[in-house]
């Protein structure tokens, strides 16, 4: 079994909150599952661990941001996710998953300190007016490193934390389309033979921890200013691509 070591049962353990932190509202902190988890086991696997997980979290996410969500962000970016997803399937005998996690990493990063730069000391800052065929190319990134490691966060984040939704939206707008991007994974992954008995078994087990880890972020997100949750995104971001950076040129 392969959540038996007690190494592993951990590593999986964290993997599974951080991405229910990222399901409940903390956008980004989803792209340290995998390689959390693949500290202790092949990426392969820790990929497809998650992602019947990730679904479960969809349903909680979903539910709780139903009523608050911007419907012509993700009419924009799903379509392009959609192409993404499809990328990642067909060359993903060819990547190269840490090169291009730390590739992720430094362009996280270094958005996530201009943000945090050109809105320092309370600055009102204009919200991005980019338009819609800017978001299907940055769908199309969120959908392809989704299918490689489910790190779709980073550039979901760059094109949507600009536009300064309300901060409820902007987690529904993150549940909503990250819902659809992960069924749309699943017949990747099943052509991949990715699901066997023993990943089933072990995201099985792991599925009441996500669901209290998901909730409990929503409960969080639900009570925090605005304000304060973009900067909270803005440092996550940081904080995400210093550790992807790390990871991938390690």
């Amino acid at each position: 079994m392969l959540l038996a070591d007690p190494a592993t049962l951990i590593a999986c353990g964290l993997a599974v909150i951080l991405v229910g932190m990222a399901k409940g509202g903390f956008s980004g902190l989803g792209a340290l599952g995998t390689p959390v988890a693949a500290l202790v086991l092949p990426p392969s696997t820790a990929a497809a661990i998650l992602l019947p997980i990730l679904i479960v979290q969809d349903v909680v996410s979903v539910w709780s941001f139903r009523h608050a969500w911007d419907k012509w962000i993700v009419a924009w970016m799903l379509p392009g996710a959609v192409v993404g997803v499809g990328l990642g399937w067909a060359l993903a005998a060819g990547i190269d998953e840490k090169a291009l996690m730390g590739v992720l990493g430094a362009i996280t990063l270094l958005f996530g300190l201009y943000r945090l730069w050109v809105e320092r000391g309370s600055r009102v800052v204009a919200a991005s007016t980019s338009p819609g065929w800017v978001g299907a190319v940055f769908g199309m990134a969120t959908g392809f490193t989704s299918q490689v490691a489910h790190a779709g966060g980073p550039p979901f984040q760059m094109w949507v934390t600009p536009r300064k939704l309300p901060h409820l939206t902007y987690a529904g707008t993150n549940a909503i389309l990250f819902a659809a991007i992960n069924w749309i994974k699943v017949p990747s992954y099943m052509m991949l033979g990715a699901f066997t008995h023993d990943v089933i078994v072990a995201a099985i087990m792991l599925v009441p921890l996500a669901i209290a880890t998901t909730l409990l972020s929503v409960r969080v997100v639900r009570v925090l200013r605005p304000e304060r949750f973009y900067t909270i995104i803005y440092l996550l971001m940081v904080g995400l691509g210093g550790k992807l950076i790390a990871d991938g040129f390690a």
